[in-house]
């Protein structure tokens, strides 16, 4: 008999990396827009991760991968 431990009730983080993956993007251009402040994170056990309330509204939005440079 196992246990299952689930997240159901808890807000889901994610990686730059897995975030990176998800959007379909670049990590770089992920941890660029950190820096500028367009995408937001939070502390989690000594991690830097992005809430997937932040990942729904980014998917809502286009994202850039070369710093907006044409």
């Amino acid at each position: 008999m196992g246990t299952d431990v689930s997240n159901a009730g808890r807000p889901a983080y994610f990686t730059v990396r897995k975030a990176a993956w998800i959007l379909n993007v670049e990590p770089s251009a992920i941890s660029r827009a950190i820096r500028l402040g367009t995408v937001r994170t939070t502390q989690r056990n000594g991690r830097r991760v992005i809430p997937a309330s932040e990942l729904a509204r980014l998917l809502g939005q286009p994202v850039e991968q070369d710093g907006g440079r044409k």
